[in-house]
């Protein structure tokens, strides 16, 4: 997030100044390492983790604490901020530090409705034995976030901007990619454009791929678009973006429980906003009631 989550430490301590709740704080030094760290406390009691990051550290937050009685509560702070899209109703792009993580309107800040507020259980994902809570997906638009990380770290760059940027760079270079996809014993094999595999509506900086999905029905959603001609991709991206994109024919989507995409090929992969080259066999299932959300 461009250094924005260290921005609260000062905040958040002088909040816990003013209470007598006990806190800690810790500071992730290299990918994994919030996995590692809310282990260490969770194994221990029972706690409520506040994930202060983007998608990203959200994601290894949910590894970390997954099974255990903890709840999860989400202070978004990094370039995309997609699930708590899901689960806020006024857009993330207005939080900062100095705004509302401790102040505002009526005492209703931020860290209060997240200290304050009441939990839900909701969905989560599991990837081959890693939990995921948001998307996933598969072939060009994982490549499209891959490209964007590195536009991200440029000044004034902000998430969706810069994931637009990258789907020009990656139109030149991108070729259809042959996968066999499996859902709830259904086979279907196409040339694929991209599969994105949700449990959240957003991703992408704010994109709405799957625009039906819901955190808490039982079902990951699928959406599967065929391959087709660069000038069309261009055609029909704006709708992919607002989530009106059914209307496409190359466009199908499907719901289940346990999905499997077998690719012989080398394929671009996008877990919560991080990315990686995978090939062979990738299973998905739906784990139903499996966290506890803080909602603000």
């Amino acid at each position: 997030g461009k250094g924005k989550a260290l921005e609260y430490i000062p905040k958040i301590e002088e909040y816990f100044s003013t209470i007598k709740d006990i806190f800690f704080i810790e500071v992730t030094r290299y990918p994994g390492h919030a996995i590692e760290l809310v282990k260490q406390y969770v194994s221990k009691d029972t706690f409520r983790v506040y994930s202060v990051g983007g998608d990203g550290t959200l994601n290894e937050v949910l590894n970390g604490m997954a099974g255990s009685d903890s709840s999860l509560a989400v202070i978004p702070s990094g370039s995309g901020n997609d699930f708590v899209k899901s689960i806020m109703n006024y857009s993330v792009d207005k939080i900062s530090p100095e705004k509302d993580i401790t102040k505002g309107p009526s005492k209703n800040t931020l860290l209060e409705r997240l200290i304050n507020g009441n939990e839900t259980m909701v969905d989560i994902g599991k990837i081959n034995g890693r939990y995921f809570i948001n998307i996933s997906s598969l072939g060009f638009d994982a490549e499209v976030v891959y490209k964007s990380h590195k536009i991200k770290k440029l000044p004034l760059v902000t998430g969706l901007f810069a994931y637009i940027l990258s789907v020009f760079a990656t139109l030149i270079s991108y070729k259809t990619n042959p996968l066999k996809i499996i859902i709830d014993g259904q086979t279907i094999e196409k040339g694929t454009l991209l599969v994105a595999v949700a449990n959240g509506k957003y991703y992408g900086g704010g994109m709405q791929a799957v625009p039906l999905a819901e955190i808490s029905d039982g079902f990951l959603d699928i959406c599967l678009i065929e391959y087709t001609g660069r000038f069309k991709i261009l055609k029909f991206f704006p709708k992919f973006i607002k989530g009106e994109h059914a209307e496409i024919k190359e466009v199908s989507f499907y719901r289940g429980k346990n999905i499997s995409i077998i690719s012989k090929n080398k394929v671009a992969m996008n877990v919560d906003g991080e990315t990686d080259i995978i090939s062979g066999k990738i299973d998905f299932e739906i784990i139903p009631k499996a966290v506890r959300i803080v909602l603000p």
